[in-house]
Protein backbone atom coordinates (compact mmCIF):
# COMPACT_ATOMS: atom_id res chain seq x y z
CA UNK A 1 0.00 0.00 0.00
CA UNK A 2 1.13 3.83 -0.87
CA UNK A 3 1.58 5.52 2.62
CA UNK A 4 -0.69 8.67 3.54
CA UNK A 5 0.78 12.00 2.04
CA UNK A 6 2.72 14.06 4.28
CA UNK A 7 3.48 17.76 4.13
CA UNK A 8 6.92 18.68 4.34
CA UNK A 9 6.15 21.57 6.20
CA UNK A 10 3.50 24.03 7.66
CA UNK A 11 2.35 26.76 5.95
CA UNK A 12 4.76 29.70 6.76
CA UNK A 13 3.54 33.12 5.78
CA UNK A 14 5.67 35.86 3.71
CA UNK A 15 5.43 39.16 1.65
CA UNK A 16 2.33 41.15 3.46
CA UNK A 17 0.76 43.67 2.06
CA UNK A 18 -1.63 46.04 3.61
CA UNK A 19 -4.50 43.91 1.90
CA UNK A 20 -2.58 40.45 1.42
CA UNK A 21 -0.40 37.51 2.46
CA UNK A 22 1.51 35.02 0.67
CA UNK A 23 0.96 31.38 2.13
CA UNK A 24 4.02 28.96 1.41
CA UNK A 25 4.66 25.27 1.67
CA UNK A 26 6.53 22.19 0.85
CA UNK A 27 5.49 18.72 -0.41
CA UNK A 28 7.20 15.96 -1.77
CA UNK A 29 4.47 15.70 -5.04
CA UNK A 30 3.57 17.85 -7.62
CA UNK A 31 0.01 17.27 -7.00
CA UNK A 32 -2.85 20.12 -6.57
CA UNK A 33 -2.51 22.22 -3.95
CA UNK A 34 -5.43 25.06 -1.88
CA UNK A 35 -5.36 27.38 0.41
CA UNK A 36 -8.83 27.80 2.67
CA UNK A 37 -9.38 30.74 4.39
CA UNK A 38 -11.66 32.62 6.48
CA UNK A 39 -13.95 32.34 9.58
CA UNK A 40 -16.11 29.46 7.72
CA UNK A 41 -13.56 28.35 5.66
CA UNK A 42 -15.59 29.55 2.48
CA UNK A 43 -13.08 30.96 0.51
CA UNK A 44 -10.64 29.58 -1.71
CA UNK A 45 -7.54 30.01 -3.40
CA UNK A 46 -5.29 27.64 -5.94
CA UNK A 47 -1.52 27.49 -5.14
CA UNK A 48 1.03 27.66 -7.87
CA UNK A 49 3.17 25.09 -7.78
CA UNK A 50 7.67 25.30 -8.71
CA UNK A 51 9.89 22.56 -8.47
CA UNK A 52 13.29 23.35 -6.32
CA UNK A 53 16.08 23.37 -8.67
CA UNK A 54 19.19 22.84 -6.57
CA UNK A 55 17.91 20.68 -3.53
CA UNK A 56 20.55 17.49 -3.26
CA UNK A 57 21.35 15.33 -0.41
CA UNK A 58 24.93 13.29 -0.03
CA UNK A 59 27.24 11.68 2.26
CA UNK A 60 26.74 14.08 5.09
CA UNK A 61 23.40 14.25 5.13
CA UNK A 62 21.52 13.12 8.35
CA UNK A 63 17.80 12.41 6.67
CA UNK A 64 14.52 10.83 7.71
CA UNK A 65 14.92 7.36 6.00
CA UNK A 66 19.04 7.29 6.22
CA UNK A 67 20.56 6.36 3.06
CA UNK A 68 24.02 5.84 2.31
CA UNK A 69 24.66 8.34 -0.66
CA UNK A 70 27.95 8.28 -2.07
CA UNK A 71 27.77 11.82 -4.21
CA UNK A 72 25.41 14.60 -4.21
CA UNK A 73 21.89 13.26 -5.43
CA UNK A 74 19.04 15.00 -6.48
CA UNK A 75 16.38 15.45 -3.80
CA UNK A 76 12.86 16.47 -5.78
CA UNK A 77 10.82 18.84 -3.57
CA UNK A 78 7.86 21.08 -4.74
CA UNK A 79 7.11 24.37 -3.39
CA UNK A 80 3.20 25.81 -3.23
CA UNK A 81 2.33 29.68 -2.88
CA UNK A 82 -0.66 30.85 -2.83
CA UNK A 83 -1.92 34.63 -2.36
CA UNK A 84 -4.79 35.17 -0.08
CA UNK A 85 -6.38 38.66 -1.04
CA UNK A 86 -9.36 40.66 0.38
CA UNK A 87 -7.94 41.41 4.08
CA UNK A 88 -8.45 44.10 6.47
CA UNK A 89 -5.40 45.01 8.49
CA UNK A 90 -5.93 44.25 12.26
CA UNK A 91 -8.07 41.18 11.51
CA UNK A 92 -6.51 38.22 12.00
CA UNK A 93 -8.58 34.61 10.10
CA UNK A 94 -8.02 31.26 9.99
CA UNK A 95 -6.96 29.49 7.47
CA UNK A 96 -5.58 25.72 6.08
CA UNK A 97 -3.81 24.36 3.15
CA UNK A 98 -4.53 20.94 1.29
CA UNK A 99 -2.66 19.36 -0.46
CA UNK A 100 -3.84 16.26 -2.94
CA UNK A 101 -1.41 13.88 -4.35
CA UNK A 102 -1.58 12.87 -8.03
CA UNK A 103 -3.43 9.61 -6.97
CA UNK A 104 -6.18 11.61 -5.31
CA UNK A 105 -5.27 11.05 -1.85
CA UNK A 106 -4.78 14.15 0.09
CA UNK A 107 -3.62 15.81 3.17
CA UNK A 108 -4.30 19.31 5.04
CA UNK A 109 -2.61 21.35 7.87
CA UNK A 110 -3.90 21.93 11.30
CA UNK A 111 -5.80 25.48 11.25
CA UNK A 112 -3.56 28.97 11.85
CA UNK A 113 -4.09 32.29 11.39
CA UNK A 114 -3.00 35.36 8.96
CA UNK A 115 -3.19 38.84 9.07
CA UNK A 116 -1.59 41.46 6.37
CA UNK A 117 1.02 44.12 7.02
CA UNK A 118 0.35 45.96 10.10
CA UNK A 119 -0.61 50.25 9.80
CA UNK A 120 1.63 52.47 11.42
CA UNK A 121 0.98 52.93 14.82
CA UNK A 122 0.38 49.19 15.22
CA UNK A 123 2.07 47.96 18.66
CA UNK A 124 4.61 44.89 17.60
CA UNK A 125 6.54 42.42 18.84
CA UNK A 126 9.14 41.33 16.21
CA UNK A 127 11.87 38.66 17.15
CA UNK A 128 15.67 39.02 16.33
CA UNK A 129 17.39 35.96 15.44
CA UNK A 130 20.33 34.47 13.32
CA UNK A 131 22.55 31.83 12.81
CA UNK A 132 20.38 28.69 13.54
CA UNK A 133 22.28 26.35 11.12
CA UNK A 134 21.28 23.34 12.70
CA UNK A 135 22.99 23.95 15.70
CA UNK A 136 22.48 22.22 18.73
CA UNK A 137 20.19 24.80 21.19
CA UNK A 138 17.85 26.72 18.65
CA UNK A 139 14.79 24.35 19.25
CA UNK A 140 15.56 25.42 23.25
CA UNK A 141 15.78 29.17 22.20
CA UNK A 142 12.82 29.46 20.05
CA UNK A 143 10.15 27.08 22.39
CA UNK A 144 11.44 29.50 25.28
CA UNK A 145 11.29 32.70 23.42
CA UNK A 146 7.22 31.40 22.26
CA UNK A 147 6.73 30.38 26.33
CA UNK A 148 7.68 33.66 27.29
CA UNK A 149 6.63 36.31 25.03
CA UNK A 150 4.06 34.34 23.09
CA UNK A 151 2.95 34.98 19.26
CA UNK A 152 5.60 37.38 17.68
CA UNK A 153 3.99 39.53 14.86
CA UNK A 154 7.69 39.16 12.59
CA UNK A 155 10.48 37.19 12.47
CA UNK A 156 13.89 39.50 11.27
CA UNK A 157 16.46 36.78 10.42
CA UNK A 158 20.14 38.24 10.02
CA UNK A 159 21.26 35.22 7.87
CA UNK A 160 22.73 31.74 8.17
CA UNK A 161 19.47 29.99 8.27
CA UNK A 162 21.18 26.33 7.34
CA UNK A 163 24.63 25.62 6.90
CA UNK A 164 24.63 24.18 3.76
CA UNK A 165 22.26 25.71 1.48
CA UNK A 166 21.14 23.30 -0.91
CA UNK A 167 21.17 20.28 1.79
CA UNK A 168 17.43 19.52 1.62
CA UNK A 169 17.32 17.79 5.01
CA UNK A 170 18.91 20.95 6.24
CA UNK A 171 15.54 22.42 5.83
CA UNK A 172 13.44 20.06 5.94
CA UNK A 173 14.04 17.04 7.70
CA UNK A 174 16.92 16.48 9.27
CA UNK A 175 16.84 13.46 11.78
CA UNK A 176 18.74 15.04 14.49
CA UNK A 177 14.87 16.82 14.72
CA UNK A 178 16.57 20.27 14.62
CA UNK A 179 16.13 21.27 11.00
CA UNK A 180 15.22 24.73 9.95
CA UNK A 181 11.56 24.73 9.29
CA UNK A 182 10.35 22.42 12.26
CA UNK A 183 12.51 24.66 14.91
CA UNK A 184 10.47 27.57 13.51
CA UNK A 185 7.15 25.38 13.30
CA UNK A 186 6.73 23.89 16.95
CA UNK A 187 7.61 20.51 15.02
CA UNK A 188 11.23 19.90 15.95
CA UNK A 189 12.52 17.15 18.34
CA UNK A 190 15.35 18.31 19.83
CA UNK A 191 17.18 16.41 22.99
CA UNK A 192 19.48 17.88 25.24
CA UNK A 193 20.71 15.76 27.92
CA UNK A 194 17.36 14.02 27.99
CA UNK A 195 14.72 17.15 27.59
CA UNK A 196 13.23 17.47 24.66
CA UNK A 197 12.43 20.79 22.39
CA UNK A 198 10.04 21.40 19.73
CA UNK A 199 10.89 24.92 19.24
CA UNK A 200 8.06 27.05 18.26
CA UNK A 201 5.02 27.78 16.38
CA UNK A 202 5.90 31.08 14.97
CA UNK A 203 6.29 31.18 11.07
CA UNK A 204 2.69 29.83 10.26
CA UNK A 205 1.32 33.10 11.82
CA UNK A 206 3.76 35.74 10.96
CA UNK A 207 5.95 36.86 8.51
CA UNK A 208 9.71 36.28 8.23
CA UNK A 209 12.11 38.86 6.92
CA UNK A 210 15.25 37.27 6.45
CA UNK A 211 18.83 38.19 4.64
CA UNK A 212 21.93 36.27 2.84
CA UNK A 213 24.56 35.27 5.31
CA UNK A 214 27.12 33.45 4.38
CA UNK A 215 25.83 30.13 4.42
CA UNK A 216 23.13 30.59 2.19
CA UNK A 217 25.77 30.98 -1.00
CA UNK A 218 27.07 27.34 -2.84
CA UNK A 219 30.17 27.43 -4.74
CA UNK A 220 31.39 25.34 -8.07
CA UNK A 221 29.43 22.69 -8.94
CA UNK A 222 31.02 19.65 -7.42
CA UNK A 223 30.32 15.62 -7.23
CA UNK A 224 32.09 14.98 -4.60
CA UNK A 225 30.18 17.03 -1.67
CA UNK A 226 28.01 19.02 -0.68
CA UNK A 227 30.41 20.64 1.94
CA UNK A 228 32.92 21.01 -0.69
CA UNK A 229 30.93 22.42 -3.16
CA UNK A 230 30.17 25.19 0.08
CA UNK A 231 33.67 25.53 0.52
CA UNK A 232 34.61 26.22 -3.00
CA UNK A 233 33.48 29.53 -4.09
CA UNK A 234 35.16 32.24 -5.96
CA UNK A 235 34.95 35.60 -7.07
CA UNK A 236 33.07 35.87 -10.42
CA UNK A 237 35.77 38.17 -11.96
CA UNK A 238 38.35 34.50 -11.54
CA UNK A 239 35.31 32.49 -12.69
CA UNK A 240 35.36 34.04 -15.99
CA UNK A 241 38.81 34.53 -16.45
CA UNK A 242 38.71 30.30 -15.74
CA UNK A 243 35.79 29.45 -17.36
CA UNK A 244 34.02 32.00 -19.47
CA UNK A 245 30.64 31.00 -19.11
CA UNK A 246 28.43 29.67 -16.53
CA UNK A 247 29.24 32.22 -13.86
CA UNK A 248 27.02 30.54 -11.89
CA UNK A 249 27.94 27.04 -11.57
CA UNK A 250 31.66 28.12 -11.49
CA UNK A 251 31.77 30.66 -8.81
CA UNK A 252 28.82 31.12 -6.26
CA UNK A 253 24.93 30.99 -6.42
CA UNK A 254 22.06 31.56 -3.80
CA UNK A 255 19.06 29.82 -5.75
CA UNK A 256 17.79 28.25 -3.13
CA UNK A 257 17.43 30.58 -0.75
CA UNK A 258 15.97 32.83 -3.48
CA UNK A 259 13.72 30.05 -4.38
CA UNK A 260 12.74 29.09 -1.20
CA UNK A 261 11.25 32.78 -0.22
CA UNK A 262 9.65 34.92 -1.37
CA UNK A 263 10.78 38.40 -0.32
CA UNK A 264 10.13 42.35 -1.13
CA UNK A 265 12.23 42.99 -3.92
CA UNK A 266 14.30 45.95 -5.19
CA UNK A 267 14.86 46.25 -8.97
CA UNK A 268 18.54 46.74 -8.64
CA UNK A 269 19.00 43.84 -6.07
CA UNK A 270 15.97 41.36 -6.19
CA UNK A 271 15.46 39.39 -3.30
CA UNK A 272 19.16 40.11 -2.27
CA UNK A 273 18.52 43.28 -0.39
CA UNK A 274 15.23 45.76 -0.11
CA UNK A 275 13.57 47.71 1.87
CA UNK A 276 9.69 46.90 3.10
CA UNK A 277 7.40 49.04 5.36
CA UNK A 278 6.19 47.12 8.25
CA UNK A 279 3.90 48.83 11.25
CA UNK A 280 6.09 51.73 12.65
CA UNK A 281 9.36 50.20 11.11
CA UNK A 282 11.28 50.96 7.80
CA UNK A 283 13.48 47.57 7.76
CA UNK A 284 16.38 48.20 5.11
CA UNK A 285 18.12 44.63 4.32
CA UNK A 286 21.40 44.49 3.06
CA UNK A 287 23.49 42.09 1.35
CA UNK A 288 26.39 42.24 3.33
CA UNK A 289 28.57 38.84 3.47
CA UNK A 290 31.75 37.17 2.36
CA UNK A 291 33.26 33.83 2.11
CA UNK A 292 34.68 33.04 5.56
CA UNK A 293 37.88 31.15 5.25
CA UNK A 294 39.91 29.53 8.85
CA UNK A 295 41.74 32.06 10.02
CA UNK A 296 44.94 29.42 11.35
CA UNK A 297 48.47 30.13 9.13
CA UNK A 298 49.18 26.59 8.52
CA UNK A 299 50.69 25.03 5.48
CA UNK A 300 47.88 23.50 4.56
CA UNK A 301 45.78 26.10 5.26
CA UNK A 302 43.29 27.77 2.53
CA UNK A 303 42.48 30.66 5.08
CA UNK A 304 42.16 33.88 5.46
CA UNK A 305 45.17 34.95 4.77
CA UNK A 306 47.13 32.67 2.51
CA UNK A 307 46.87 29.53 0.21
CA UNK A 308 47.75 26.19 0.26
CA UNK A 309 51.33 25.49 -0.19
CA UNK A 310 50.04 22.11 -2.37
CA UNK A 311 48.16 25.02 -4.39
CA UNK A 312 50.60 27.58 -5.67
CA UNK A 313 51.18 26.18 -8.81
CA UNK A 314 47.47 25.57 -9.51
CA UNK A 315 45.56 28.83 -9.30
CA UNK A 316 42.23 27.13 -10.11
CA UNK A 317 42.29 25.53 -6.36
CA UNK A 318 43.16 28.95 -4.67
CA UNK A 319 40.38 30.05 -2.18
CA UNK A 320 41.19 33.91 -3.38
CA UNK A 321 40.44 34.88 0.60
CA UNK A 322 37.34 36.23 2.77
CA UNK A 323 36.06 37.88 -1.06
CA UNK A 324 33.11 39.43 -0.41
CA UNK A 325 30.26 38.64 -2.90
CA UNK A 326 28.36 41.20 -3.60
CA UNK A 327 29.96 44.83 -3.71
CA UNK A 328 28.78 47.33 -1.17
CA UNK A 329 31.26 50.24 -1.83
CA UNK A 330 30.84 54.07 -2.35
CA UNK A 331 29.46 54.13 -5.97
CA UNK A 332 28.43 50.85 -6.28
CA UNK A 333 25.34 48.97 -7.42
CA UNK A 334 24.03 48.65 -3.33
CA UNK A 335 25.52 51.75 -2.36
CA UNK A 336 23.71 53.77 -4.53
CA UNK A 337 20.67 51.79 -4.26
CA UNK A 338 20.63 52.20 -0.18
CA UNK A 339 21.55 55.92 -0.59
CA UNK A 340 18.21 56.26 -2.82
CA UNK A 341 16.52 54.16 -0.22
CA UNK A 342 17.52 56.50 2.65
CA UNK A 343 15.88 59.51 1.05
CA UNK A 344 12.93 58.24 0.31
CA UNK A 345 9.80 59.51 1.99
CA UNK A 346 9.03 55.65 3.59
CA UNK A 347 12.49 55.47 4.62
CA UNK A 348 12.19 59.15 6.04
CA UNK A 349 8.39 59.08 7.29
CA UNK A 350 9.15 55.88 9.55
CA UNK A 351 8.80 56.01 12.74
CA UNK A 352 11.71 53.18 13.79
CA UNK A 353 14.56 53.22 11.16
CA UNK A 354 16.44 49.70 10.87
CA UNK A 355 19.42 48.17 9.06
CA UNK A 356 19.40 44.13 8.72
CA UNK A 357 22.96 42.80 7.49
CA UNK A 358 24.72 39.44 8.53
CA UNK A 359 28.16 41.40 8.72
CA UNK A 360 29.04 42.75 11.76
CA UNK A 361 30.34 46.44 11.96
CA UNK A 362 31.05 46.41 15.37
CA UNK A 363 31.95 42.76 17.69
CA UNK A 364 33.90 40.62 19.90
CA UNK A 365 33.67 38.11 17.81
CA UNK A 366 35.84 36.56 15.75
CA UNK A 367 34.20 37.10 12.10
CA UNK A 368 34.51 41.19 12.71
CA UNK A 369 38.43 40.82 11.75
CA UNK A 370 39.87 41.15 8.73
CA UNK A 371 38.32 44.79 7.35
CA UNK A 372 35.50 43.93 5.30
CA UNK A 373 37.08 44.79 2.22
CA UNK A 374 38.35 42.91 -1.16
CA UNK A 375 41.17 40.88 -0.29
CA UNK A 376 44.63 42.40 -1.55
CA UNK A 377 46.61 39.56 -3.13
CA UNK A 378 50.14 39.39 -2.33
CA UNK A 379 52.60 37.16 -4.36
CA UNK A 380 55.87 36.36 -3.14
CA UNK A 381 58.31 34.93 -6.05
CA UNK A 382 62.30 32.76 -5.81
CA UNK A 383 64.74 34.34 -8.25
CA UNK A 384 63.54 31.96 -10.59
CA UNK A 385 59.98 33.51 -10.81
CA UNK A 386 58.23 30.61 -8.75
CA UNK A 387 55.38 31.39 -6.73
CA UNK A 388 56.59 30.49 -3.17
CA UNK A 389 53.73 32.15 -1.33
CA UNK A 390 50.37 33.67 -1.61
CA UNK A 391 48.71 35.83 0.84
CA UNK A 392 46.26 38.54 1.44
CA UNK A 393 46.31 41.25 3.10
CA UNK A 394 42.90 43.28 4.19
CA UNK A 395 43.42 47.54 5.05
CA UNK A 396 41.56 48.20 7.41
CA UNK A 397 41.23 51.96 6.27
CA UNK A 398 38.71 50.31 3.43
CA UNK A 399 36.45 48.39 5.29
CA UNK A 400 33.58 49.38 3.14
CA UNK A 401 30.77 48.96 5.99
CA UNK A 402 32.96 51.29 8.75
CA UNK A 403 34.35 53.81 5.66
CA UNK A 404 31.13 53.47 3.48
CA UNK A 405 28.08 52.42 4.82
CA UNK A 406 28.16 53.43 8.35
CA UNK A 407 28.24 57.15 8.22
CA UNK A 408 25.32 57.00 5.34
CA UNK A 409 23.08 55.41 8.30
CA UNK A 410 24.37 57.81 10.59
CA UNK A 411 23.12 60.95 8.34
CA UNK A 412 19.98 59.24 7.71
CA UNK A 413 19.24 59.11 11.34
CA UNK A 414 19.47 55.35 11.71
CA UNK A 415 18.10 54.27 15.08
CA UNK A 416 19.49 50.38 15.25
CA UNK A 417 21.79 48.28 12.92
CA UNK A 418 20.66 44.54 13.57
CA UNK A 419 22.77 41.72 12.45
CA UNK A 420 24.67 38.23 13.41
CA UNK A 421 27.80 35.86 12.06
CA UNK A 422 29.54 35.71 15.15
CA UNK A 423 27.39 33.45 17.24
CA UNK A 424 27.35 35.69 20.67
CA UNK A 425 25.50 38.44 21.63
CA UNK A 426 26.91 42.08 21.97
CA UNK A 427 26.19 45.76 21.66
CA UNK A 428 27.47 48.74 21.36
CA UNK A 429 26.39 52.68 20.61
CA UNK A 430 27.89 55.04 18.38
CA UNK A 431 28.35 58.50 19.61
CA UNK A 432 26.00 59.90 17.94
CA UNK A 433 23.42 56.99 19.53
CA UNK A 434 22.91 54.41 16.81
CA UNK A 435 22.44 50.92 18.80
CA UNK A 436 24.36 47.86 17.27
CA UNK A 437 23.54 44.78 18.52
CA UNK A 438 24.32 41.33 17.38
CA UNK A 439 22.45 38.59 18.79
CA UNK A 440 23.48 35.50 16.84
CA UNK A 441 23.97 33.12 20.10
CA UNK A 442 20.88 31.04 18.95
CA UNK A 443 22.64 27.37 18.94
CA UNK A 444 26.23 27.69 19.76
CA UNK A 445 29.05 30.11 20.43
CA UNK A 446 33.08 30.32 19.00
CA UNK A 447 33.40 32.58 21.78
CA UNK A 448 34.14 36.24 22.93
CA UNK A 449 37.59 38.09 21.63
CA UNK A 450 38.15 39.83 25.40
CA UNK A 451 40.57 39.64 27.58
CA UNK A 452 43.06 36.59 27.37
CA UNK A 453 41.09 35.23 24.82
CA UNK A 454 42.68 36.48 20.83
CA UNK A 455 41.87 35.99 17.74
CA UNK A 456 44.21 34.25 15.45
CA UNK A 457 45.42 36.47 13.54
CA UNK A 458 48.88 36.61 11.46
CA UNK A 459 52.14 38.41 12.42
CA UNK A 460 54.11 40.20 10.35
CA UNK A 461 51.88 41.45 7.92
CA UNK A 462 51.48 44.77 6.78
CA UNK A 463 48.40 45.11 8.80
CA UNK A 464 47.45 45.14 12.35
CA UNK A 465 44.95 42.97 12.85
CA UNK A 466 43.49 43.38 16.34
CA UNK A 467 43.48 40.43 18.69
CA UNK A 468 40.57 41.61 21.24
CA UNK A 469 38.06 44.14 21.67
CA UNK A 470 35.89 46.04 18.81
CA UNK A 471 38.76 46.78 16.13
CA UNK A 472 36.43 49.14 14.92
CA UNK A 473 36.86 51.61 18.39
CA UNK A 474 33.35 50.83 20.20
CA UNK A 475 33.48 49.75 23.85
CA UNK A 476 30.50 46.69 24.13
CA UNK A 477 28.10 47.65 26.42
CA UNK A 478 27.55 45.76 29.98
CA UNK A 479 23.73 44.44 29.56
CA UNK A 480 21.65 46.78 31.56
CA UNK A 481 19.94 44.50 34.04
CA UNK A 482 21.05 41.26 34.59
CA UNK A 483 25.22 40.49 33.15
CA UNK A 484 26.71 37.19 33.84
CA UNK A 485 29.74 37.51 35.57
CA UNK A 486 32.86 36.52 34.33
CA UNK A 487 35.80 34.69 36.68
CA UNK A 488 36.61 37.58 38.42
CA UNK A 489 33.24 38.63 39.17
CA UNK A 490 32.93 41.71 37.08
CA UNK A 491 30.07 42.05 34.58
CA UNK A 492 30.46 40.93 31.04
CA UNK A 493 30.16 42.60 28.18
CA UNK A 494 28.65 40.07 26.40
CA UNK A 495 27.36 35.88 26.10
CA UNK A 496 28.88 33.40 24.40
CA UNK A 497 28.10 30.35 25.72
CA UNK A 498 27.30 26.47 24.66
CA UNK A 499 25.22 26.29 27.77
CA UNK A 500 23.05 29.52 27.83
CA UNK A 501 21.46 30.70 24.92
CA UNK A 502 19.81 33.99 23.80
CA UNK A 503 16.77 35.52 22.11
CA UNK A 504 15.79 39.23 21.76
CA UNK A 505 12.66 40.96 20.83
CA UNK A 506 11.39 44.42 19.37
CA UNK A 507 8.72 45.92 21.18
CA UNK A 508 8.11 49.05 18.54
CA UNK A 509 5.14 50.13 20.83
CA UNK A 510 7.65 51.16 23.31
CA UNK A 511 10.70 51.25 21.14
CA UNK A 512 12.40 48.65 23.70
CA UNK A 513 14.64 46.18 22.68
CA UNK A 514 14.61 43.57 25.26
CA UNK A 515 17.33 40.18 25.08
CA UNK A 516 16.84 37.12 27.63
CA UNK A 517 18.87 33.99 28.36
CA UNK A 518 18.09 30.32 29.04
CA UNK A 519 20.51 27.95 30.53
CA UNK A 520 19.77 24.24 29.06
CA UNK A 521 21.98 23.16 32.14
CA UNK A 522 18.95 24.01 33.97
CA UNK A 523 15.83 22.76 32.17
CA UNK A 524 13.22 23.92 34.64
CA UNK A 525 15.23 27.10 35.41
CA UNK A 526 13.64 30.46 34.68
CA UNK A 527 13.90 32.83 31.77
CA UNK A 528 16.34 36.02 32.46
CA UNK A 529 15.30 38.96 30.80
CA UNK A 530 19.48 40.53 30.86
CA UNK A 531 19.09 43.52 28.97
CA UNK A 532 17.22 46.25 27.57
CA UNK A 533 17.58 49.60 25.65
CA UNK A 534 14.95 51.72 24.40
CA UNK A 535 15.34 53.24 20.70
CA UNK A 536 15.07 57.13 20.54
Amino acid sequence: MTSAPQLLTDPFLQLPTETSVRVVWFTEFAGQHTVTYGENFDKIVVATTTKLSRTREDQNSQVANQTEYQQPVKRDIWRHEAEVTGLTCGVRIPYRVTSVREDGESVSSDVFTLAPSPKPGTPLKILLTSDHQIKPMVAANLQKMVETVGRVDAVWFAGDLVNVSDRASEWFDDNRGGAFFPCLQGRANYKIDNTSYTGGQIIQHTPMFTCIGNHEIMGRARTESLNDEFDDTIPRTVAQKLYGESLKDNSFNTDTYEEIFTLPQSIEGGKTYYATSFGDVRLVVLYATNMWRFPNMDADAKGRYRERDADLKTSENWGYGQHIYEAIAKNSKQYNWLVQELNSPEFKQAKYKVVMLHHPPHSLGGNVVPAYTDPVQIIERDEDANIKAVRYEYPKNADYIIRDIIPLLEAAKVQFVFYGHSHLWNRFVSQSGMHFLETSNVGNSYGAHWGENKRKVPIGYQEDYAEVGDPNDLEPIIPSIAPLLGENGKPLPYIASNDITVFSIFDTGTGTISSYRFDIRKPNSQIVKFDEFKLK
